[in-house]
């Protein structure tokens, strides 16, 4: 058995190198096709299938890159003729997370299968012990920030079915136009729909200084957004307007179940403002799937805006 506990070992090392080096075919490598994953975020009943599992990692990678370590500290394997299982620690988290709780460790629980001679993980189970939240909150704020981010470059690529993704059935939008409010997630699409269609250029949403409260099942976000669009000569335009999220936690994530966008309102003429700009310094993110856990946000300038990224002319 010693020759099968080391290929194992070398397995769950190599796996472990990859995901901190954010190394996508490496992570899935030695995997089963019908690997079942119980993963620290939802869903509770588990990442079923290699597809799925595959589709768990990329948010995870963009926080691997803010900085964040994934390190095996420890590593017990017991091994059978043709199964196997292995327990592990990893030191996962950030400076921050480990300047507050240096015993912070990310436990792992691995069950193997010997086919056609090789050793292949079919089970993963992945926790945090419970401190009291702490842990859960943080990692639900990664959630939601990863959430917007997923919006931000499904507005780019103008993907609706992406964008409306994490929206709630019952979703209530207060949009910047009328009518008072929008109900239902068919309303908001056919708004984020039409926002699509007007712009033919590149519209982009950011939030560049994104604040995210988690509390049990809810989370509630806020910021200013950052609206670009493209105009037919080629310059850009960019306006700025506010923006607050509520999100529920569901059986497949977070869901959106209320938005609150608008512009400020001008006094002197009855009219809102879609041209006004910060007052203080904001940081904004670049484009692009590297731009990071923060961006978040929607629009368009001069024009209503879903929260989703779409944009009204």
């Amino acid at each position: 058995m010693a020759d099968d506990e080391t290929q194992i070992r070398e397995l769950i090392e190599a796996w472990a190198r990859a995901v901190h080096a954010g190394d996508l075919p490496g992570a899935l490598a030695q995997h089963t096709a019908d690997i079942v994953m119980y993963d620290v975020p939802p869903p509770h009943f588990g990442v079923r299938g290699i597809e799925a599992y595959e589709q768990t990692w990329p948010d995870f990678f963009r926080w691997q890159a803010s900085g964040a370590a994934f390190e095996l500290t420890s590593l017990d394997i017991t091994a059978g003729d043709t199964v196997a299982y292995a327990n592990a620690l990893l030191r996962c988290g950030t400076p921050d997370d480990f300047a507050r709780r240096p015993d912070l460790r990310l436990r792992l629980t691995f069950g193997l299968r010997k086919e056609n001679g090789s050793w292949v993980v079919a089970h993963e189970h992945h926790s945090f012990a419970d401190d009291g939240g702490a842990d859960d909150r943080e990692t639900s704020e990664r959630e939601v920030r990863a959430l917007h981010q997923r919006w931000y470059e499904a507005t780019e690529a103008k993907d609706l079915d992406r964008i409306m993704e994490p929206v709630a059935e019952a979703v209530v939008s207060y949009e910047h136009e009328r009518p008072l409010e929008y109900v239902g997630r068919d309303q908001v699409r056919d708004v984020c729909a039409n926002g699509l269609d007007t712009s033919t250029g590149t519209v982009t949403w950011t939030v560049p200084d994104l604040a995210v409260v988690v509390r049990d099942g809810l989370a509630v976000t806020w910021g200013l957004n950052r609206m670009t669009a493209q105009q037919p000569d080629g310059t850009t335009a960019v306006s700025w307007s506010r923006g607050t999220r509520v999100f529920e936690r569901a059986e497949q994530g977070w869901e959106m179940i209320h938005q609150h966008l608008s512009f400020p309102f001008d006094p002197d003429t009855g009219q809102a403002r879609a041209d006004l700009t910060p007052a203080r310094k904001h940081q904004v993110p670049p484009t692009g799937p590297a731009a990071g856990l923060r961006a978040s946000g929607s629009g368009r300038p001069g024009s209503a805006v879903t929260a989703v990224g779409s944009t009204d002319a």
